[in-house]
């Protein structure tokens, strides 16, 4: 593909069933230069294949669809126009879909009642005067903030103890309900009816005329997320850290509140601030028997993340109903002197081996059971886990799972594969049958470049796993090779848009897992642990080689190198080491561990937990360190509101390019954080990868030499 085709790359959100499995509703998203945003639309699918796909919704972005209990509605999020997801509900025979919400800071998740008479959802709450809350008082004219804690900042999102996600309860109005009409002239003079400093009516941050009422169920000064009703409807359960100190961990818990006596407190569910997990994610099977949770294990202080799978736990729904509600200590170390309800929830996988962390949400299947989205070796599988554990694969093979749905004894899945960024399939007998073809367009204007697996050994014997793109004709091609970020993350084997693009463009792309890598086991995540720069840089360059070896088309003699967030840092160490290549390009790299500490969002806690405390070991880690051992042509890509890797990271390193004599060129995007490759806005996306062409092409052309 080429970068002015980025609109044919639609990508599909997790599915949603009816109740008796006979449709399925998929939001399907794309680039637009024209809104220079994204825009999509929910669809309704037949998973019998017995009607074409059609489109449900009309808005200019409706995302994240949810069947209703009873089958009889669709919730969904619409962007509004400030471009804010609020939700909504539409007749699941389609119509006219009404928006329920007018939040400040937009919605996330939400889920239904089990009666269908209520969603609750989260959204942040905005501190008055800011965030547009006073009219006349933009970012620049705010008051000042007062930091006291180390987590006060998120890239993506900003500043984060002025804006806290809460978690809200509504009821769903009556569908047939005649719609709001907005007082004019008279009957608006004689209802009194005003605007708040904002221009919206009601108090700040509160529904308007026209919007159900809303009610915050959660404290106020701290963040939840995952809401789950209870399957009576009696009980919200929902992951935050309202532990004392849980300024200075990653833990979180799992809670609970009545909805009938908002005046208790939460109750702790599941881990404790004595505990060594986090926990989110509360899903209940459908007897209601069982509460599943994913977890994570973080050591004894909370804060050893590196290289933990996610796992999936089981707590039984018996125990809970019998404990005492009556009161709850939330900073308690002792759950029965509390009275609360702190269990011990039993492990269900296998840490060491499989990794759950991204599967975003567990989703029930049959009566007893979840489904969970595994990564392993860069491809997909879907399992299906009992409360006494043991997982069944439903499905696996080389595709990238994004999100599934079971109902009525019918599976479906959202998926992307080498040809296609995103479709639905159902799901049976262990194969896949594709319900969706948006990917049509595509395959259509644009030659797609089919992976080719490989693997190689390393100098110490270990195995490198990856993947080769060919450009079209026989070569010998020009060689990119390409780091993921990370580092416990992977690449796999779905349609991915950078290696299309270089190949398209008449470059060979070589990637690989190297160690350090998600989707391998803990052990081969955790190789790089104080050792960053050392097997990794072994793992690629002998991936690269082999990749030479194995394959005829590519010019190993004619390379480039290339990555971003931790892929960045391996790309700036790796040309400090090894002078091979005509040039590379450093994106959003972590590049000075030292400075990172104070700058980035997670720099209190990240960096020294890969690179180590001790600052003369850590600095040998530093590619900022080496910069003047460089000697390859290097681009610096950035974005200037990048919080994960922040662009101070980018002008340190450029600099220290330059004062070493090397040809050095820096590109800075405004408006962009972190994520600026994979969600920025179409137009910096396209400009991006014309820049990174343009790059290769003065110091790597692709026609031969002289």
């Amino acid at each position: 593909m080429k970068p002015t085709q980025l609109e044919l790359l639609t990508t599909v959100s997790a599915p949603a069933l009816a109740p008796d499995g006979s449709a399925a509703v998929v939001a399907a998203c794309r680039p637009s230069f024209a809104a220079d945003a994204a825009v999509g639309q929910l669809w309704l699918v037949d998973p019998a294949g017995a009607a074409a796909p059609r489109r449900l919704t009309r808005g200019v972005r409706d995302t994240n669809p949810q069947y209703s209990p009873d089958g009889s509605a669709v919730a969904f999020l619409r962007a509004d126009a400030k471009g804010r997801p609020q939700l909504a509900v539409v007749d699941a025979r389609g119509g006219e879909p009404r928006v329920l919400t007018d939040r400040p800071l937009g919605v996330g998740e939400f889920a239904w009642s089990p009666d269908s008479a209520r969603i609750a959802f989260t959204a942040g709450r905005p501190e008055a005067g800011r965030y547009g809350t006073l009219e006349g008082v933009g970012p620049e004219k705010e008051d000042p903030r007062r930091i006291t804690g180390w987590k006060y900042r998120e890239n993506g999102t900003g500043y984060t103890g002025d804006q806290r996600p809460g978690i809200f309860l509504l009821e769903v109005p009556d569908p047939n309900e005649e719609p709001f009409v907005e007082p004019v002239g008279r009957a608006a003079r004689d209802a009194g009816s005003g605007s708040d400093a904002s221009g919206r009516p009601g108090a700040a941050g509160e529904p308007g005329p026209g919007f159900p009422a809303v009610r915050l169920l959660t404290p106020a000064d701290r963040e939840a997320s995952g809401p789950a009703f209870s399957p009576d409807g009696t009980h919200l359960y929902f992951a935050a850290a309202l532990h004392e100190g849980a300024d200075l961990d990653l833990r979180s818990m799992v809670h609970r509140l009545r909805l009938d006596a908002p005046e208790l407190p939460p109750q702790a569910v599941a881990g404790g601030p004595a505990g060594s997990f986090a926990y989110w994610a509360p899903t209940f099977s459908r007897d209601g028997r069982t509460l599943f949770l994913l977890g994570e294990e973080l050591g004894p202080d909370g804060l050893d993340f590196v290289a933990r799978n996610g796992g999936v736990f089981a707590l039984d729904v018996a125990g809970l109903e019998t404990a005492d509600l009556e009161a709850a200590d939330l900073n308690a170390t002792d759950p029965a002197a509390a009275g609360e309800v702190r269990g011990e929830p039993r492990p269900l996988t296998d840490r060491d081996a499989l990794d759950y962390g991204d599967a975003g949400r567990l989703v029930p299947y049959g009566t007893d059971s979840v489904l969970a989205r595994a990564r392993v070796r860069g491809g997909g599988r879907l399992h299906a886990i009992g409360p006494d554990g043991g997982a069944t694969v439903l499905l696996e093979g080389r595709l990238d799972l994004a999100g599934a749905a079971e109902a009525g004894g019918t599976v479906v899945v959202s998926y992307a594969d080498p040809a296609t960024p995103g479709e639905l399939g159902v799901v049976a007998d262990g194969a896949l049958r594709p319900a969706t073809a948006f990917a049509a367009p595509l395959a259509a204007a644009a030659r797609i470049a089919v992976p080719r697996e490989l693997t190689v050994e390393a100098p110490d014997g270990h195995p490198v796993h990856g993947w080769v793109f060919l450009p079209e004709g026989e070569g010998p091609h020009p060689v990119l090779l390409n780091i993921h970020g990370g580092p416990y993350s992977q690449y796999g084997w779905g349609y991915f848009d950078e290696a299309q693009v270089y190949a398209q463009a008449g470059y060979a792309v070589v990637q690989c897992n190297p160690r350090g890598t998600a989707g391998y086991g803990r052990d081969h995540g955790l190789a790089i642990r104080g050792a960053m720069g050392t097997v990794d840089l072994d793992d690629v360059l002998a991936f690269l080689d082999g990749a030479v070896a194995a394959v005829p088309a590519l010019d190993g003699t004619r390379t480039g190198i290339l990555g971003g967030s931790y892929g960045g840092y391996l790309t700036a160490w790796t040309i400090a080491h090894e002078h091979r290549f005509a040039a590379a390009i450093v994106e959003r790299g972590f590049l000075d561990p030292m400075s990172f500490i104070g700058s980035s969002d997670i720099g209190w806690f990240f960096g020294e937990a890969y690179t180590g405390t001790d600052p003369e070991h850590t600095l040998k880690q530093s590619p900022l360190a080496v910069a003047a051992q460089v000697r390859t042509p290097t681009l610096v890509i950035h974005s200037e509101e990048d919080l994960r890797c922040p662009v101070e990271q980018a002008q340190r390193y450029y600099v220290a390019l330059k004062r070493a004599g090397v040809e050095a060129e820096m590109l800075l995007f405004p408006g962009e954080n972190h994520e600026l490759s994979r969600s920025g806005t179409p137009w910096h996306r396209r400009q991006r990868f014309e820049a990174i062409l343009d790059w290769w092409n003065r110091h790597l052309p692709v026609g031969p030499r002289g």
